[in-house]
């Protein structure tokens, strides 16, 4: 076939399914409510039981409670591999339904053992493999159906679904934890989740052989030559291939180490403010927004000005804030929090938008679930310094040491984006 006049209808299917399988797979970004109501409140040693709907669970401490989250991270991004292998051989649809199914027995798994054993082994591992395959799924098999010149706007459409996620989970996790406890809130979430997953999952579908994508209109700003498809033994033997894994770790952590730390940032920085300090969740849901908003807006503008330099001004905004981060808390300024916060989520949920592009814009769209599947391996190693973060607020009695180190690894990230080309 030539090229089509037009996307068809098919593709937009696709594209939404996609969209709507990532709206449950990011439970992941609504952690810190979670984690809000198992670190020990002050006053109360970690390892004391709880009570009241939560009987049979007890208090974590800081790193404890971070554990979950950064192995769901870290399995994620492991499972995108051989997730990516899976779509490329057998399609989004089996990937997809494997996700729905292993997400929902790991949040029911994590619910009903009442532990910190159940929530690593529950959230943490079967969490972060249907995380995996599910996320393998549905953007490679949504770019497929589109040119180049569209690729960051459908991009940060798909992604923008694991982003915004937050904003709805994090008030309902709230309300359900609030009513039938951590047990009740795991459960019912998990058999959602894995109902509209394994529905949504039956909608993607990769285009059928010999599809060309509508090229751009002769309007459209000119682009680049299309990317050879390179394989990922080929890819692997490109130093840009570490420099884009280098990439997604430097920005990654910035927003990751935020979002983990969201509602006890607000319970801090509010203390004094009976509103705020009642209502945590509502910094985890904005930053969902903002973390959506983020995927497709620098997807959009990437188009235009290029992957690396939007990269390169995402970051930028982003390190100053960091920076700024310990001293607003100190202030109690909340709405400045929310302002910093806000563009530090911006800037991550852009870099979700960029990787998937410039992976495709490096080495090409046919071979992107496993290509990408090996690039965001670098998002798994970046839960590593969102971990280090909990350590140190452990050891210190402080966060502000972390935000420190955030800034400076996304500073040199930034730099290193000036020196990315394509492979020649």
């Amino acid at each position: 076939m030539g090229h089509s006049p037009a996307v068809p209808a098919r593709a937009w299917v696709v594209t939404g399914a996609g969209v709507v399988v990532n709206l449950c797979l990011g439970i992941l970004y609504a952690w810190s409510v979670w984690k809000g109501n198992l670190i020990a409140p002050a006053g109360v040693a970690p390892g004391t039981p709880m009570t009241g709907v939560n009987e049979g669970w007890v208090y974590l401490d800081p790193a404890e409670a971070t554990w979950a989250y950064a192995i769901c991270g870290f399995t994620f991004a492991l499972c995108m591999v051989p997730g990516g292998r899976l779509q490329d051989r057998y399609g989004p649809r089996a990937g997809a339904t494997l996700a729905g199914l292993c997400l929902g027995a790991g949040c029911v798994t994590a619910g009903l053992m009442k532990s910190y054993a159940g929530l690593v082994l529950g959230f943490g591992v079967l969490g972060g493999i249907g995380m995996g395959l599910g996320y393998a799924a549905a953007t490679p098999a949504a770019v497929r159906w589109f040119g180049p010149h569209r690729r960051g706007l459908i991009v940060g459409l798909v992604v923008g679904g694991y982003g915004g996620a937050a904003v709805y989970i994090a008030p309902l996790a709230k309300e359900l934890i609030r009513d039938h406890g951590l047990t009740g809130s795991f459960v019912a979430l998990g058999v959602l989740f894995a109902t509209v997953i394994v529905a949504a999952g039956q909608f993607l579908k990769m285009p059928p052989p010999g599809y060309a994508p509508p090229a751009a209109p002769p309007s459209a700003k000119p682009r680049p030559a299309v990317a050879a498809d390179r394989t990922a033994p080929e890819m692997l033997g490109t130093w840009q291939f570490f420099a884009l894994v280098f990439l997604f770790v430097g920005s990654a952590q910035a927003g990751l180490l935020v979002i983990g730390n969201a509602a006890p940032m607000l319970n801090k920085t509010a203390s004094g403010i009976a509103f705020f300090a009642a209502n945590a969740w509502l910094l985890a849901s904005y930053g969902g927004l903002m973390n959506a908003s983020g995927r497709v807006g620098t997807g959009t503008y990437s188009d235009a000005v290029g992957r690396t330099n939007a990269f390169a001004l995402n970051g930028l905004a982003a390190t100053a804030c960091l920076v700024a981060l310990p001293t607003v808390m100190a202030s109690g300024n909340v709405w400045l929090l929310f302002v910093l916060v806000g563009v530090v989520y911006w800037q991550y949920g852009g870099t979700l938008s960029l990787m998937p592009a410039l992976t495709a814009d490096y080495y090409g769209s046919k071979h992107l679930g496993l290509n990408y599947g090996l690039v965001f391996l670098g998002w798994g190693v970046a839960f590593f310094v969102t971990q280090l973060g909990g350590y140190i607020e452990k050891e210190t009695g402080s966060i502000a040491g972390a935000f420190y180190l955030s800034a400076g690894l996304l500073a040199a990230a930034v730099v290193l984006s000036r020196f990315v080309r394509r492979p020649g």
